[in-house]
């Protein structure tokens, strides 16, 4: 007696059925929906478009409008900058020369601020040379090219170190930027934590005739790391030394 298991031909006929049977379930939750919400597909897809929207703005890009002067010539009142959320979600970190936006609860304001970086965690950043430069690192950075005109790097001299996970921000406007230099004596130092920067602020998207991608200055990218720098040792981490001298300006509001 053949006991061996004869092959069988598997009967697909009912295949495409049920193939077109989920694809019509499908289509009939939809229509359930949109027959549910007044307005029907309209607004059924202005919520999935919403949604999308609001799930970009959360988790990838999220605009933020300029409100003060304190980042001009390079970025003016009004102007609105797109933020890129996930420049440092993945193991990277800000960079110097990095314009960010981050939340200044608890060392500016209770509000969003945008400011460059300046100096990261480890940074000795000192101001000024004899020629009147930030030095960074025993490194002189020569910021004419974004600098706002007639301004020096700052009015009042520092000399510090960054602490681990922190930042030292500037507004390109000195003279009328509330940043790093007019906490110095806040708890924190200025000195912003890594983890309160929302992101990257990488395009000005408007008014179209300013829009451009914002581009890391190169002063920034020859500076040595803090390990390479020519000036081995420096003060006490975050702690300025010098006199401060008073207010870095007269103070850019929430930008």
């Amino acid at each position: 007696m053949d006991t061996e298991a004869q092959p069988t031909e598997r009967d697909r006929s009912s295949e495409p059925a049920q193939r077109g049977a989920e694809g019509r379930s499908r289509f009939a939750l939809v229509s359930r929906i949109a027959d549910w919400l007044p307005g029907g597909r309209i607004t059924l897809t202005a919520l999935v478009c919403l949604l999308f929207l609001l799930l970009l703005n959360t988790f990838v890009a999220q605009p933020f409008q300029i409100p003060s002067g304190s980042m001009e010539p390079g970025l003016r009142i009004g102007d609105r900058v797109l933020v890129n959320k996930v420049a440092y979600r993945f193991g990277a970190e800000p960079r110097r020369g990095d314009v960010v936006v981050f939340d200044g609860t608890g060392y500016f304001g209770d509000a969003d601020y945008i400011k460059r970086v300046v100096g990261v965690g480890g940074d000795h950043v000192v101001c000024c040379d004899k020629e009147g430069r930030l030095r960074v690192n025993g490194r002189s950075v020569d910021e004419t090219a974004f600098l706002h005109a007639g301004d020096r790097a700052s009015s009042v001299p520092f000399d510090l170190v960054v602490p681990d996970g922190r930042l030292f921000v500037l507004g390109d406007h000195r003279s009328a930027s509330s940043d790093s230099r007019d906490h110095l004596g806040s708890p924190g130092g200025g000195m912003i934590p890594v983890e309160d920067v929302i992101g990257r602020a990488d395009w000005i998207v408007w008014p179209a005739g300013h829009f451009r991608r914002l581009e890391r200055p190169e002063a920034y990218e020859r500076v040595p790391g803090a390990s390479d720098g020519a000036e081995a040792s420096g003060p006490a981490a975050g702690a300025p030394v010098g006199a401060l001298g008073g207010s870095a300006g007269a103070g850019g509001g929430h930008g």
